[in-house]
Formats: structure tokens, C-alpha cells, sequence
């Protein structure tokens, strides 16, 4: 009589405690959210008077409408400017010689290194010279520069891991730098730049700290900096801080669900070269 067979037990058992992991906290907000506002909640358990009414509460009394409003500007204007620089700087270094590329590359690869914390204050003050502050543009800006080191390495592995050949032929056939990158390799990348593009948006839906320190005005303020102020005013009232977190995380919990197919496609494009 053979035994249990332990290996292929341990995918499911690793996949069951993970996705615990990540369904637990949320049934947590969910049930907690689902409280009446002001009700001490303890404890992973179902309300005794479930209402959405918190959620109305919540949303009113944090002004969600706007926050979520600038929040979804900025990620408008940032994921297509930041993956158009990060398609141009890989293509660069993948396909291009040119004199001190290497050390170029290496020196962008810094910004992974580096904490974005240190830059914050000085970038504050340029930004204030330039007269950005508290405006959705001085978030871009600034987002995109914090998104061009890993947006080209990401694309320059993705455009090694393609043939050579295609650029070679399409040389041949006379066409210039800018026709092989936008006729030829980018359709071939589609799955990584959409990973690439889902990234940028969790990102910078959920940065907290650059948009708490460049946007100060309350009406320009995004969904996680309003959130921030929120939870200090609100700090006691469990139910309306899981109900105005909620909130805050449903837009992009909904887009990565929507592509989650995309995405995975996207991580896996350039893992096997040729």
C-alpha cells in the first residue's frame, strides 16, 4: 500500500496557506466595514446589524469622490508618459552602441538601490521653485522619474529576450531606429508593457509619502494621503477606517483582476530568450 504522496500535496497545502494570507485581512475590513460607525469591533466575527451605511458615511466624511478623482488623474498622466520613457531608454540600451552604455546602465540601475526617501525634500524645494507644488503635475514628474530605473531594465530584458534577427531583417528591409522599435518590437511586447503598465498603476495609486509632501492643498490631496488624514481624525472608529480603506483599494484590486491574465503572460514573457 503506497503512501500519501507528500510532493504533490505540498502546491496545494503552499497555495491554500498563501491565499489565507491574503483573503483572511481582507474578510477582516470586509466584516469590520460592514459594522454600524463607532461599534468596538473584536475579532474576526459577523456583525450583530450589518449595513453599508458606514461606507456612505465614510466616503462622505473623507470627500473620497475627489481624492479618488486626483488619485486617478496622476495615474492617467504618469503610467503612459512613464512606460513611452521606459520603452525609449530599453530600446536604447538593448539594441544601440554608443559610448558609455554600460556605465549609463548602471548608473540608472542606482535609483533601485537607492532610498527615494533621501531625494524627497530637495525635490520638494525644486519643485517649489518651479512653482509645481500642489499641482498633479509636480506628482508626475517626480513618479515617473522614481519609475525609469526598474521601467528600463524591465524593457531592455524584454527586448533582449527577442530574436536579433528581427531587428537585423527589418534593417535590411530599410527601416530606420524608430520604425523597428514601434512596428516591430513593441507589438511583440505587448504582454510585458501591460504588466509593466499595471505595476506603474498600483504604484502610484498607493504612493503615499511624495504625494503627502508635494500636494498639500486638501482639494488636490490623493485617495492614500486623504486616507492618511482620515485615519488620524478617525482613529478610534474601526469600522469607517476599514470601510474608507476599502475604498481606497478597490479600484486597483478590480484593474489587477480584470488583467491578472495579461499580467502573468507579461511576467513570464521574457524569462526564456528566443
Amino acid at each position: 500500500m503506497r503512501g500519501p504522496d507528500l510532493a504533490g500535496l505540498a502546491g496545494p497545502v503552499v497555495m491554500t496557506v498563501f491565499s489565507l494570507a491574503v483573503l483572511i485581512p481582507f474578510a477582516s475590513l470586509l466584516l469590520a466595514a460592514l459594522n454600524p460607525p463607532g461599534t468596538v469591533v473584536s475579532g474576526l466575527s459577523w456583525p450583530a446589524h450589518p449595513t453599508l451605511r458606514t461606507f456612505g458615511a465614510a466616503w462622505s466624511a473623507a470627500g473620497f469622490g475627489t481624492l479618488l478623482r486626483n488619485s486617478a488623474v496622476v495615474v492617467l498622466g504618469v503610467v503612459p508618459l512613464a512606460l513611452f520613457c521606459a520603452t525609449l531608454a530599453g530600446f536604447a540600451f538593448a539594441t544601440m552602441e554608443f559610448r558609455g552604455r554600460g556605465a549609463l546602465f548602471a548608473f540608472l540601475l542606482l535609483g533601485l538601490t537607492l532610498p527615494y526617501e533621501a531625494a524627497v525634500v530637495p525635490l520638494y524645494y525644486d519643485l517649489r521653485d518651479l512653482g509645481l507644488t500642489d499641482t498633479p503635475l509636480a506628482l508626475v514628474l517626480a513618479l515617473v522619474g522614481l519609475f525609469m530605473p526598474f521601467g528600463a531594465f524591465w524593457m531592455r530584458q524584454q527586448f533582449l529576450a527577442l530574436p536579433a534577427e528581427l531587428v537585423e531583417a527589418a534593417a535590411l528591409d530599410g527601416a530606420g531606429s524608430w520604425t523597428v522599435l514601434w512596428r516591430v518590437l513593441v507589438p511583440c511586447c505587448r504582454p510585458a508593457l501591460t504588466t509593466l503598465g499595471l505595476l506603474y498603476t498600483l504604484w502610484g495609486w498607493n504612493q503615499f509619502l511624495l504625494a503627502l509632501v508635494l500636494i498639500q492643498d486638501p482639494a488636490k490631496r490623493t485617495a492614500p494621503a486623504g486616507l492618511g488624514f482620515f485615519v488620524g481624525a478617525h482613529s478610534v472608529d474601526v469600522p469607517m477606517l476599514a470601510a474608507a480603506t476599502l475604498i481606497v483599494i478597490t479600484p486597483v484590486l478590480l484593474l489587477h483582476l480584470f488583467f491578472q491574465r495579461h499580467f502573468l503572460s507579461g511576467m513570464l514573457a521574457g524569462a526564456v530568450k528566443g
